[in-house]
């Protein structure tokens, strides 16, 4: 065995049994697994931020397509919806992914980390128990409104847009965490591809890591979908913002 097909052998050894673990934990959250992703390429491969967040797009696109149909099957979403949220999500996405993949790098992860930073308190502040709210809930025709922020996120960040978009399914138009999941993946999934295009044209990827991961997450995200189902939905909420308090903890320290 030559030299180069050792290496690559023994990368492939660590890349595809990492991409069932990030497959697991997004299908579990529902967030196709870029927010444990993009800290691991940038962190532990030494990777810029715009090329981790586009070489972690390759993993979660075929991850949220998965993750979708799994939620969607189980919490079923009207298709006039869900195309609603896709195209407002889509058209954001596209313009902040291209400003986004030329931004200076440090300046990108200095927004990756604050952003992960404040969406952790607020959800775990959140989850705390509180007194019902009697405040009126917005109207349902508003719902694909949340597209521009899902979009937003996953267009800068890579990631994001089902973080952003869970809570505000939950708390303003008060869907169960799971459906609420399922809309968020409906948002997400189409904004994916379209910042993985964007990247990929700025020469953003990592397509030798990225497709390895794929592949092993493909394995493990229905997993974590049927183990969202089974677990109580505050335990979920407190999981979603534990995960996002390491990942805050792991880019500000490095």
């Amino acid at each position: 065995m030559s030299s180069c097909s050792a290496m690559a052998f023994h990368d492939l050894l660590i890349t595809l049994p990492l991409g069932a673990a990030l497959g697991f934990f997004g299908g579990l959250f529902g967030i196709g697994g870029g927010v444990i992703a993009i800290p691991l390429l940038a962190l532990a491969f030494g990777m810029d931020q715009a090329l981790a967040q586009g070489t972690a797009l390759v993993m979660m696109v075929p991850n949220l397509l998965v993750g979708w149909w799994r939620y969607q099957r189980r919490h079923p979403v009207p298709i006039p919806r869900v195309l609603a949220i896709a195209a407002v999500a889509t058209a954001t996405t596209a313009v902040t992914a291209h400003f986004a993949a030329r931004l200076d790098p440090t300046l990108l992860r200095m927004l990756f980390g604050g952003f992960m930073a404040a969406l952790s308190v607020s959800l775990l502040w959140r989850s705390a128990p509180s007194a019902k709210s009697a405040a009126p809930r917005p109207r349902d025709t508003l719902i694909p409104l949340v597209g521009v922020v899902g979009g937003s996120s996953m267009g800068l960040l890579g990631v994001g847009g089902g973080l952003v978009a869970t809570p505000l399914f939950v708390r303003l138009f008060g869907q169960r965490q799971t459906v609420a999941q399922s809309l968020a993946l409906a948002l997400v999934t189409p904004s994916a591809v379209v910042a993985l295009a964007s990247y990929a044209q700025a020469h953003k990827v990592d397509w030798s890591m990225g497709l390895p991961l794929a592949a092993g997450g493909l394995f493990t995200v229905a997993a974590g979908v049927a183990l969202a189902h089974r677990l109580p939905e505050r335990q979920m909420q407190k999981l979603f913002a534990l995960l996002l308090m390491a990942t805050a903890v792991a880019m500000t320290v490095a």
